[in-house]
């Protein structure tokens, strides 16, 4: 059985890439026969700033990324959850990582520097370059086979499927899944790719740092009624627009259509069964872009309504998100 693998630092409150899309994407890899592992990169995070550095504080976090993932409906008995601190606590994790580093040069290091959302010049600390080392060992330590992860960590994939034969290790499979738009729309270049349109799309994904942006699993319906009323979402095109591009990814993962209600002046209720004949209808502009963004809150807040419920019912877990929602967020 082929083993597959996401990671995660700890860090802040789950927003609809981390509680539904990945819920979306580990549920592909298990119906596919995998096996799954989670790894909880309280070291990565530590390394990364996150949290204030706090170990503490990220392993918190960690507890309540594990009530997301089950309010999610995953069912954490087929998964796997390891804490990259159990990997530290290994001298052959470091054998593996010195291993890494002695077999790659620093500009490529350097060039790899994405993955932790930081461009060279924002190079704090010496341990920050260690990352991408750190990132590959966790592959082969786990002796993964399926690196099932976003587009911006694809520079450590291609790293670990290069370095694998010289080091010994099987090498993994690469799936890179689609990053989720933030409610602004296209931002500009952010320097973490040379290809330009890689580069738009980890610029312009949602991002929990910037809470204006994103939409979390504990909004309530208005909440995301008001910001995806506030959202970026130009009539008749699709190229930059969130509100189609969580359509497509969420909404139309998840049910069956999508049912846009709205006045019988402006055409009259209307149901779409693919995501193709709404954005046929949305680019010929006989769907208008407030009747889209109504009835995509309303399917967004029926996506996470079992999240919000049970961190509203759980003592444990309301403690936990209590206790994230008072932390500062850093980048």
């Amino acid at each position: 059985m082929a083993i597959a693998y996401d990671g995660f630092e700890p860090s802040g409150l789950a927003h609809l890439p981390f509680g539904v899309l990945r819920a979306i994407k580990l549920e592909d890899m298990l119906g596919a026969g995998c096996r799954f592992k989670l790894l909880l990169a309280d070291w990565h995070a530590m390394i990364n700033k996150k949290m204030g550095g706090d170990l503490e504080k990220i392993r918190k976090v960690g507890e309540y990324f594990m009530e997301v993932w089950k309010a999610a409906g995953i069912d954490l008995s087929k998964v796997e959850i390891i804490w990259a601190s159990d990997l530290a606590s290994d001298s052959e994790y470091w054998r593996i990582v010195v291993s890494v580093a002695k077999n790659v040069t620093l500009r490529r290091i350097l060039r790899a520097l994405p993955i932790m959302g930081r461009r060279v010049g924002e190079l704090q600390e010496a341990a920050q370059i260690f990352y991408p080392a750190m990132q590959v060992a966790d592959i082969f330590y786990m002796g993964v086979d399926i690196c099932q992860l976003g587009l911006d960590q694809r520079r450590a994939n291609i790293l670990a499927r290069e370095l694998a034969p010289k080091l010994g290790f099987k090498k993994p499979v690469a799936v890179h899944h689609h990053m989720l738009m933030g409610l602004q729309g296209p931002a500009k270049l952010g320097g973490f790719e040379e290809d330009k349109a890689l580069d738009m799309e980890i610029a312009s994904k949602m991002s929990k740092s910037l809470p204006e942006t994103s939409i979390f699993v504990h909004d309530d319906p208005e909440t995301i009624k008001e910001k995806i009323k506030r959202a970026y979402c130009p009539p008749r095109t699709v190229e930059g627009n969130p509100i189609l591009d969580y359509a497509k990814h969420l909404i139309f993962r998840k049910f069956k259509s999508l049912y846009v209600e709205r006045p019988e002046r402006y055409g009259g209720d209307v149901e779409y069964y693919s995501y193709e004949e709404l954005e046929r209808d949305y680019v010929e502009g006989r769907l208008h872009p407030a009747d889209l963004k109504n009835a995509v809150a309303e399917k967004i807040d029926e996506l996470i309504k079992p999240i919000r419920e049970h961190f509203e019912r759980d003592p444990k877990a309301r403690k936990l998100y209590e206790f994230v929602r008072r932390q500062e967020i850093t980048r």
